[in-house]
Order: structure tokens, then sequence, then C-alpha cells
């Protein structure tokens, strides 16, 4: 009965990315979302079983009024050892299991997407580059975002942050680079983070199923301005979506950016530049 009156939000542990009629960010963000409640049930319950032994024990065993010296002293009793080592290593198998099982699904890559996005961080702001259909990425078209400015009281004007814009119910695939240390590309609401490495690309599929504005930032410590390496992303409709890159390419943000700015010019373990490795 207590269950049956909880809303979205209290049944997925009150973790963003749900609204109240339950519809999630995106098509794994139920998983992610079921991951950590799960896992909170159980640990809370291991809690609760080492809690109320703790209090017995304690209870129990106390002092009792004119009792001496120490009480009776236990070295061995097998049953208890192997209880407290074989259900610690089911539970941690058992998480293993379910976050391994999890984990690769979420980390299936689309093969052929329906968008496929270019996130690049730097030092302190993002990149988004939205690929076209040629190979060599001359049809592309991109934005370039700068660091979050705070006035002179903290607030931040979110309309100036870098914005990511994708189409909602559509495949997308967003290849993750960094211009120059480890940065880690995180949606809030997505529940999921990716790192990002320079010389090694990482990638995520997933399918926007909510419009809207969301609120991403790094999560990796990257330098002074860390905190300020924020951006949005706004779902839309494909039409929306449409007009968006059509914006761009108006504006002359038209081929390929991934590599123009990149400040570490030597790719780690070569000892040679991007442009002499290619």
């Amino acid at each position: 009965m207590a269950l049956a009156g909880c809303t979205p939000t209290e049944l997925h542990g009150f973790l963003p990315g749900f609204v109240e009629d339950g519809t999630p960010a995106t098509n794994q963000t139920d998983r992610v979302a079921a991951l950590w409640v799960n896992s909170w049930i159980v640990l809370l319950a291991v809690g609760v079983i080492t809690w109320a032994l703790m209090a017995w024990a304690a209870i129990a065993y106390r002092r009792r009024k004119g009792q001496i010296g120490l009480p009776v002293q236990m070295r061995y009793n097998m049953p208890i050892e192997i209880f407290y080592t074989v259900v610690p290593f089911i539970l941690v198998l058992g998480f293993f299991a379910f976050t391994a099982r999890d984990q690769a699904i979420i980390e299936t890559q689309y093969e052929d997407p329906d968008v496929e996005v270019v996130a690049i961080a730097k030092q302190w702001a993002w990149d988004f580059q939205y690929n076209g259909e040629e190979k060599d990425n001359t049809d592309a078209v991109w934005s370039m975002g700068v660091q979050a400015q705070p006035d002179k009281d903290g607030n931040i004007d979110q309309a100036a942050l870098p914005t990511l814009v994708l189409p909602v119910d559509k495949e997308v695939r967003i290849e993750l680079q960094s211009r120059d240390v480890i940065h880690s590309f995180w949606i809030i609401d997505f529940l999921y983070k990716k790192d990002m490495y320079i010389g090694k690309d990482n990638s995520w599929s997933f399918i926007p199923t909510r419009e809207g504005t969301y609120q991403g930032k790094c999560a990796e410590l990257c330098g002074e301005f860390h905190s300020m390496m924020l951006f949005n992303v706004e779902v839309v409709s494909e039409a929306e979506y449409e007009d968006y890159l059509a914006s761009l390419r108006e504006a002359g943000n038209t081929g390929d950016i991934t590599d123009a700015y990149d400040r570490l010019s030597n790719l780690p373990g070569t000892g040679t530049s991007s442009e002499e490795g290619e």
C-alpha cells in the first residue's frame, strides 16, 4: 500500500531524469535507475540486519550489576565465520552480475544511428559537431562554446552556455573527444557519464525519449575553471532539429573541426603529432 502511493520520482529513488508521468529522459534511464534503487534496497536490508545484530549483542551481552572482570572470550565460531564470509561474497557476485549485464547493454553502440554527434571537451567549454553522410565530414556542421561567465553575484546566463541539440525518439551516437586533458561528459538527467581522454575516443549511444532542456557538465576535475564547464542539452522535434542544423549551415559553421584546435600536439605513447600520424 505504501509503494502504491509513491510518485514516479519516489519509485526511482528521487533520481533526476523522470517527470510526474514517469516518462524517462532516455531509453536507458529506467535501467540505470533500477540498478541504483535495487542496489540501495539490498544494501539497506543488509544494514538493518547488521544494526539489529549489533544492538542485540550490545544488549544481550552487556555487563550486568555485580559482574566483574572480562566477559567469556570466544575464539572460534565456525558457522558464524562461514556466514560472514559467504554472504558478502554472494552479494559482491550479485552486484557484479547485474552491473555487468546492464553496462553491457548500455555500452552497446548503434552501428548506423540516425544522428552522429562529436562532443569535444576543452578547458573549459564544449564544441559540438553534427556529422553528415560524407566520410571526410565536409558536410558536417558545428557549434563552438565558451565557458560559463558568472556575473558579480555568481549567476550564470544559461542561454549563453554551449548547447547540444538532439531530436527526440531518434537513435543517437555521441563520439566523445578531448582537446587537452581528461574530462567527463555528464548529462545529469540521463543518469550516465563517460570520461574523455586525449588520443582515446569513447562513444555513447542512446535514444532521447522526452523533449525538454537538460543540464550537462564536466564530471572530472580538469583545472581552474572546471566548475564553469557547463552545457545545455535541448531535445526537440525532428523538424526543429533540422532547422537548427540549417541555421548552423547558413552561419558558415561547416566542415570538420575535431582536430582543428587540439592543444596537445603529441599523441600519447607515439611521440608524433596528430598531423604526422595522419
